[in-house]
């Protein structure tokens, strides 16, 4: 992060304009980053424009360029596609439409144009800003603009945000709307893969993707594929017998189905394209196989944006209008995009360059380099998919033993974890072994062995299979340590919430007294509060993100729901929403869970579009609540009549839901009313999201093969033996990269009786979720995102 001097965000915009539009294919989480872009704009004093139907509405002017409100943008953030238009425009790349598009934005006091869209609209406002002082001389030399509206029109500032469904832009990890596509596709594949089990079926499913495998690859881990086609890397010559031998396989291990997934744009060697068809007619005629095909198409670019795209697109949103209020004439045109979980700004065109360097590699046959070129989120997935998919189990088995607990809460994602690990695991040859019940089965021998097939199609399953509890293991330790020698475990895997760091830590200090504890051990954060000290992220926290804000309530809900029905989270939502007609001025109280921790409803909260997020890290008081009410108040004179409170289940003792609900009805008296919805253990359950899945798949992974390294450093004297530090660590996701900490060191940067870390990244959310509710509040500018070099970065860039 760049530090520099800080200034009134207050300020920043007053006397400039911004124009926003959308180009190109449309995603999910357009709608979310146009509106996180006329609000801080607004916020920062600067006039802000719409420019519908993207290109076309910059050539032709007029009513296509028109100011934006902070009403209008209103109810903008849950709904897919984008509300202000996208077209292709062939005007705009001659010089002739280009001039036009110039004169409308000089006319207007416009020098800042945020780009929405793929790598081809964003090179076009590259071009743009390139030839804008020749457009202007010809504009004046035409008599169409006057010298003084281009001197103060001197300089275009174009900042870009990539919004594709493909992922296929170099540079970011994901785009706006790929999370939001692998939502759909999953949702397709675990319904096909129900009447695919049913009736013994190959499923061949081919996803989008012409250039780029992305999708392809990530629904291949998320759903277990057999086989994935992608662009980057066509399969070896002799493929076909490859593929017929891997189905055949999978059918001799007990798998009642075989699931395929083919990229649109995949091909053999020869640069042949590879269909579902061609595939079928493979399989059924060479394997008898009763085989289907499936097309998705554009039903991967529909329907509502995930939590993740609402939240990826808003913080974008912000990032995009401060490059754009920071930019000197000497900036070049930047990205804004994600790198791990940091926002950063990259420069376009070396964006542009590298992701032209993926096709080229890819024309000549250097499919490795294709691989490396896409950057290290995609190398990684290539490597997980292989390790899992290209089987070759070892025929003589290691003396090591590593065994697998749940502890703590389910949460969806945990049994993707455990899968990847029993697999990984069993293809380094180790004896894998199942604890059933958290420490209490460490305790009482509830401790069998698991191979390859015992957790066939645990990825998509939801809670823990493997059974779980949050009993710390303090007071059953001698018996957890006979265990240990009783079934001669040489590492541990446990995966779990804030209970799996604590009684981790608890293993770790009792290795004083009890021997057999000296034993690698690694914890998986996995838990919905995403509170375990050394990883920004948990698995299961995006699941339950994204059933909170699928409550995303609309002028027209009532907020009922009878504590009776045993709904599934979309189920509920769909009554919800469908439960009341019409009603304006209302607002909704919704209680989320977290424990002390409240990072679900400060998330949920930006990605809902909350006008207030109670959490206990940020203490609030009478005065607070007070001030809330009074801005709904206000809102309501405006044309949005409604409102949305979050409170984290443990933000204060005194402060309930009860009472905020009794406080905001009473003091709403006549102006609006309240409904309130406590979503409770909802929050756990269900199907993992797809990043869940994917995430748990690589945690997994991750743990056993850094056990398998402790396990030979710790090898002395015929024994494993491991007392230091670093031998019992949390696997966490910081910042870029998954790290390995010590239990020992996090101690102290935690707060254990209110079990959440004493330092949380996402508390630098909240300024934002604020500001996008309209409240007039400081944003820290001291700090943003430095414009850092991607081709220097991955050094592949041929001469």
């Amino acid at each position: 992060m760049a530090q520099k001097a800080a200034v009134d965000p207050t300020k920043m915009g007053v006397g400039r304009a911004i124009a926003v539009l959308t180009s190109g294919g449309d995603a999910q989480g357009m709608n979310a980053a146009v509106r996180a872009t006329v609000r801080v704009g607004i916020y920062t004093g600067a006039k802000v424009y719409f420019v519908h139907e993207g290109y076309q509405g910059l050539v032709d002017g007029g009513d296509h360029i028109c100011p934006a409100t902070w009403e209008s943008v209103s109810m903008m953030l849950q709904l897919g596609g984008t509300v202000i238009g996208s077209a292709r425009c062939q005007d705009f790349r001659t010089k002739e439409g280009r001039t036009k598009a110039a004169m409308n934005l000089v006319k207007l006091g416009i020098t800042n144009l945020c780009v929405i869209g793929g790598d081809g609209s964003l090179t076009g406002a590259n071009q743009f800003r390139t030839e804008w002082s020749e457009l202007l001389g010809d504009l004046v030399k035409a008599g169409k603009i006057t010298q003084k509206e281009a001197v103060s029109s001197a300089h275009l500032n174009i900042v870009g945000m990539v919004g594709s469904i493909d992922n296929d832009f170099c540079g970011t990890d994901m785009t706006i709307g790929t999370d939001s596509a692998l939502h759909r596709i999953i949702e397709i594949v675990d319904a096909i893969t129900t009447t695919a089990q049913s009736h013994q079926r190959t499923f061949i499913l081919e996803v989008m993707g012409r250039h780029c495998g992305y999708l392809a690859l990530v629904t291949a881990l998320a759903c277990g594929a057999d086989w994935v086609f992608i662009p980057e890397m066509p399969p070896d010559e002799g493929w076909e017998d490859h593929l017929c031998r891997r189905l055949i396989e999978q059918r001799g291990r007990g798998s009642r189905l075989n699931i395929i997934i083919v990229a649109e744009g995949a091909m053999d060697l020869k640069g042949k394209p590879i269909t579902c068809e061609d595939i079928k007619k493979l399989v059924s005629e060479r394997l008898k196989m009763d085989t289907r095909t499936t097309v998705l198409g554009h039903v991967q670019r529909g329907g509502t944006p995930s939590a993740f795209d609402r939240i990826l697109a808003s913080r974008m949103g912000v990032e995009a209008v401060m490059a754009l209020l920071e930019a000197t004439p000497d900036t070049p045109a930047c990205v804004v995009s994600l790198s791990g979980n940091m926002a950063v700004r990259l420069p376009l065109m070396e964006c542009v360059q590298v992701t032209k360097d993926v096709t080229r590699a890819m024309s000549e046959g250097r499919y490795e380099d294709a691989i490396k070129l896409r950057g290290k989120s995609f190398e990684n997935n290539w490597n997980t998919y292989k390790m899992l998919s290209h089987v070759h189990i070892p025929q003589t088995k290691s003396s090591v033993n590593i065994a697998i607990l749940n502890v703590g809460a389910p949460c969806a994602g945990m049994n993707a974890a455990v899968r990847s690990a029993v697999r990984t695991g069993v293809l380094q040859g180790q004896q894998m072994l199942a604890v059933h019940d958290g420490f209490d089965g460490l305790a009482h021998g509830m401790i069998e062995p698991i191979d390859w097939a015992g957790v066939a199609g645990w990825t998509g399953k939801g809670g823990s299979l493997l059974g779980t509890k949050r009993s710390l293991p303090r007071e059953v330790m001698e018996e957890i340590s006979l265990n240990i020698t009783k079934f001669n475990i040489h590492g541990l895997v446990i995966i779990g919430g804030f209970e799996a760091f604590a009684g981790g830590l608890e293993m770790v200090q009792a290795r004083e007294k009890y021997e057999e504890l000296c034993i690698p051990i690694v914890v998986v954060p996995a838990t919905v509060s995403n509170n375990v000290p050394g990883s920004d992220f948990s698995i299961g926290a995006d699941t339950a993100l994204n059933t909170i804000t699928m409550v995303r309530v609309t002028h027209n809900t009532q907020l009922f729901l009878p504590v009776h029905l045993p709904l599934h989270p979309a189920q509920t939502c769909d009554r919800i929403k469908q439960s009341a007609a019409g009603t304006k001025r209302r607002v909704f109280i919704v209680e989320t869970m977290g424990g002390y921790c409240g990072y679900l409803a400060t998330m949920a909260g930006l990605a809902a579009g909350a006008d207030a997020a109670y959490i206990y890290e940020e203490p609030f008081g009478i005065h607070e609540l007070e001030v809330n009410v009074d801005h709904l108040v206000e809102k309501m004179k405006t044309t949005v009549k409604r409102g949305l409170i979050l409170r984290n289940e443990k933000c204060n003792v005194n402060y309930t839901t009860d009472f905020i609900f009794s406080l905001y009805s009473e003091e709403g008296k006549g102006v609006f009313d309240c409904r309130k919805n406590v979503l409770g253990h909802m929050q756990q359950g269900g199907t993992p999201s797809p990043f869940d899945r994917n995430f748990g798949t690589k945690m997994g992974i991750k743990a056993v093969m850094w056990l398998s390294d402790k396990l030979k450093e710790c090898y002395r004297h015929g024994r494993i033996f491991a007392n230091s530090q670093d031998s019992a660590c949390v696997l966490g996701m910081r910042k870029r990269s998954l790290v390995f900490q010590p239990l020992a060191e996090l101690k102290d940067q935690t707060d254990f009786e209110h079990r959440i870390p004493k330092t949380q990244w996402w508390m630098a959310m909240r300024p934002i979720m604020k500001i996008l509710a309209k409240y007039k509040i400081n944003l820290d500018t001291s700090k943003h995102a430095a414009l850092e070099h991607l081709i220097k970065k991955r050094g592949l860039i041929p001469e």
